[in-house]
């Protein structure tokens, strides 16, 4: 396999992977199931820095068919299924001086944004409030007026990435409603599986999980509401 960049989920070093990073192997079977011919293959990735050496387990299900030229099986079509094993989820870690419950409202959207996309959304909406009253010490009776009131503090393109986070769910006219409202909104920019990347976005530039004296720590009740 050629050399590939990567970066590790863990320590968040870029890296290249090379056949010594690299593990991979593939099941074949068949067994009489209603599909036909499918192959299981899974992928270990050890990250070479040498203060992390953590490892990445990824797996996915393909149908697969013969090809007559070569005399084995091939991949065919999109995959059926694919599952990160290790890490369980695209989370990044937050640092330990982050509120407790803000990390593990991250990490359960994180972990559950393919099987439920809409709880993850619900997830990351409280998520995010957490970090805007405990970072930005910005607390009003709503998290819509919170979002606007940190509109004139970040830039543009985060702001409306974040004001996503809140629409999921619960957007135009019932955004002061009761937060059990739900419209569709798979037809619009940020789909409901989008929406933990959001967080990861705003922990990647640093806005919420930066230590600053005072700011964590601060009251979450409330939380949730549009």
């Amino acid at each position: 396999m050629s050399n590939f960049h990567w970066n590790c989920p863990y320590c968040g070093r870029n890296a290249t992977i090379t056949n010594s990073n690299l593990s991979s192997d593939g099941h074949l079977f068949s067994k009489d199931n209603k599909i036909g011919n499918l192959g299981l293959y899974t992928t270990v990735i050890t990250c070479p820095n040498p203060e992390c050496k953590e490892f990445t387990i990824e797996a996915v299900l393909h149908e697969t068919k013969y090809a007559s030229n070569t005399g084995r099986h091939v991949l065919y079509g999109d995959p059926l299924f694919e599952w990160s094993l290790k890490p369980r989820s695209f989370a990044k870690p937050f640092p330990d001086y982050v509120p407790f419950p803000i990390r593990a409202d991250y990490e359960e959207a994180c972990l559950i944004r393919d099987l439920s996309p809409k709880a993850s959304a619900t997830l990351s909406r409280r998520c995010l409030q957490g970090i805007i009253r405990d970072y930005w010490g910005i607390q009003k009776n709503t998290l819509y007026s919170e979002i606007n009131e940190l509109k004139d503090r970040i830039d543009s393109a985060t702001w409306q990435a974040i004001d996503a986070v809140r629409s999921i769910g619960n957007i135009g006219a019932h955004m002061e409603k009761d937060i059990n409202v739900i419209i569709d909104v798979r037809g619009g920019p940020y789909p409901p599986d989008s929406i933990p990347l959001v967080l990861n976005s705003i922990h990647e530039q640093g806005l919420g999980v930066t230590a600053r004296p005072g700011t964590f720590g601060s009251d979450r009740s409330g939380l949730l509401v549009a």
